[in-house]
C-alpha cells in the first residue's frame, strides 16, 4: 500500500491572509467557503479528476504561535508563464521577501524567499528558460 499526500499543511498566524498570498503565488483559488477570520484555509489547483486527485492541496491552519526557527523542509517553485526573474518580481509585490539570492551570471540558480508570515520556499527557472 502506498499513500498520496493530500495536503501540504502551513502553521500560521492569519490563515486566510496567508491563504490569499499562496493562492495569488500558484493561481489555485481559496475555496469557496473560507473567508477573513476563518482559522482554517484551503487552496486547490483547479484540474479535472483524476488529475486534481494527484496533486495536493495546501491547507493553512491557524495555531497561537509565532515561527521560531528555519524550515526543515520548503516548495522548490517553477513559474509556468514567466521568468524565473519576473515572478521574482511579482512574488516581492505580494509581500515575498528575498533571504538568499543563488543566481549566477550564466542564469543558472534560484532565489530563495519568504511568504508574509517568513516560510521559505525557491523560485528556480522557468521550464522554457531550462530548455525543456
Amino acid at each position: 500500500m502506498v499513500a498520496r499526500i493530500r495536503h501540504i499543511t502551513v502553521d500560521c498566524k492569519d490563515a486566510y491572509s496567508l491563504a490569499q498570498f499562496w493562492s495569488a503565488l500558484t493561481g489555485w483559488p481559496i475555496e469557496e467557503e473560507n473567508a477573513p477570520g476563518d482559522t482554517q484555509c484551503l487552496i486547490a489547483p483547479a484540474l479535472p479528476e483524476p488529475m486534481n486527485a494527484s496533486m495536493p492541496a495546501m491547507l493553512f491552519i491557524q495555531v497561537p504561535e509565532p515561527k521560531t526557527a528555519k524550515n526543515r523542509i520548503h516548495l522548490d517553485l517553477g513559474p509556468t508563464d514567466r521568468t524565473r526573474d519576473e515572478e521574482v518580481t511579482r512574488l516581492a509585490e505580494l509581500g515575498a521577501s528575498i533571504i538568499a539570492d543563488h543566481r549566477i551570471a550564466e542564469g543558472l540558480g534560484w532565489v530563495v524567499m519568504t511568504d508574509p508570515e517568513g516560510n521559505e520556499f525557491c523560485i528556480e527557472r522557468s521550464d522554457a528558460e531550462r530548455g525543456m
